[in-house]
């Protein structure tokens, strides 16, 4: 098949995302195409800057392949897969990020083809989530990640081993991609193996893919063709990725900033006019934990370490409860600003989760808090109205909130 009958195909394949899934078609035109060695490349690629790809493999792909295979490599980039590897093996790391690609566009329709990772049973996860549950046998990826060192991916010029999970393949099914032997036949243009990207390009092409992939998706909602699944999977990534303990420092010290009274002073000598005078006030800040039975013992004690670094942050007085689908019965437990907080030795509860509890007691105290601070993983019910004091969502997990500011907790 001639150069442009290929560029043909993927270029029909890009219209068809474009317009059957806005969302990922736009995250695929942020990737340029280009022909790669073979040498290098047998299957397709991407360094996070490019799509790579071998044109034998493309020619036999059949055309209701190529959209998945083009959005598996522009969810890589949109994901930052390139950037979150951190201490992880990169063979193990590349695994789990087809498997959490691969179910986000299998779930979204698109049809994979013959031998890609799917059916695991990681639907909703994320390749952090995945990695630690990958099976020591399962030792093989579908596409080359080039944006790290070749020497990482050695077992991708090697054919995959059989997969047990996978059902038998017809071997005239799946591309047969062009081999080394046949690179004499090479044209002159082919794209050479890019370079490893560098610790300062993976975060400078971190921030613009999750620029990209906001504006990509505001796109496909004001289109009505977002996934609910991919909607709620982009909502999780583009929380605040600071550091938990600086974006509530940041949020409390706002409340805490000294004020200007009024007040008319009770002399009545001298200037009759009435200047500001300056006035300093401790928060007042409810926490509440969340001990339902989704709520595993080692994030509750997480959520209850956290605590104490709250108080010292911020001249507060503290007020704790915890509550499942009802209010502790021992608590509410308060601290003063000068005094240290002893927390009880047990939580109880493992129900199942309902917030409205703490906010009919909030709203029921002589003074309602500056700032309610609810520590959960949000799977539970929510009131149907707003409370009339701001609220700090700390979130386990990627389920959203009814209202309030949410804070990713990681």
């Amino acid at each position: 098949m001639e150069t442009a009958d290929i560029e043909t195909r993927l270029s029909a394949a890009r219209t068809k995302l474009i317009l059957d899934k806005p969302f990922l078609g736009a995250l695929v035109l942020r990737l340029p195409l280009a022909e790669a060695d073979p040498k290098w490349c047998q299957t397709i690629a991407t360094d996070a800057k490019k799509l790579f790809y071998n044109a034998k493999y493309i020619e036999a792909m059949k055309p209701e392949h190529l959209p998945f295979v083009l959005a598996h490599e522009a969810l890589h980039c949109a994901l930052s897969h390139f950037a979150r590897r951190q201490h992880r093996d990169p063979k193990r790391w590349d695994i789990a990020c087809d498997l959490a690609v691969n179910a986000l566009l299998l779930n979204d329709g698109l049809i994979a083809p013959p031998g890609y990772l799917s059916d695991l049973g990681f639907d909703g996860m994320t390749a952090e989530e995945i990695y630690p549950s990958i099976k020591d046998d399962l030792n093989r990826s579908e596409d080359q990640h080039a944006y790290q060192d070749p020497e990482q991916q050695e077992t991708q010029q090697e054919a995959p081993p059989k997969d047990s999970s996978q059902p038998e393949l017809n071997q005239k099914d799946i591309p047969a991609p062009m081999t080394s032997n046949e690179a004499g036949q090479e044209r002159q243009g082919l794209s050479p193996r890019p370079e490893a990207l560098t610790p300062d390009e993976q975060e400078t092409l971190s921030t613009q893919w999750q620029q990209r992939m906001a504006g990509a998706a505001q796109l496909a909602m004001q289109a009505g063709k977002m996934g609910g699944e991919m909607a709620r999977l982009i909502d999780h990534l583009l929380q605040p990725r600071l550091p938990w303990r600086n974006l509530l420092s940041h949020y409390l010290s706002n409340l805490a900033r000294d004020d200007y009274s009024y007040t008319r002073p009770t002399s009545r000598r001298g200037d009759p006019a009435i200047y500001p005078s300056l006035r300093s006030a401790h928060v007042n800040i409810v926490v509440a934990l969340d001990t339902s039975g989704s709520i595993a013992d080692n994030e509750l004690e997480e959520f209850i370490a956290e605590i104490a670094a709250i108080k010292a942050q911020v001249q507060a007085k503290v007020t704790l409860h915890s509550c499942d689908s009802v209010l502790a019965e021992d608590g509410p437990w308060s601290y003063e600003p000068w005094e240290d907080m002893e927390l009880p030795r047990k939580f109880y509860g493992g129900g199942g989760t309902q917030f409205k509890p703490i906010f009919d007691w909030a709203e029921s105290l002589d003074q309602t808090p500056d700032v309610l601070v609810y520590f959960t993983d949000a799977m539970g019910e929510f009131p149907s109205i707003e409370p009339s004091f701001p609220v700090l969502w700390l979130i386990k997990g990627k389920a959203p909130v009814a209202f309030g500011n949410r804070v990713q907790l990681n």
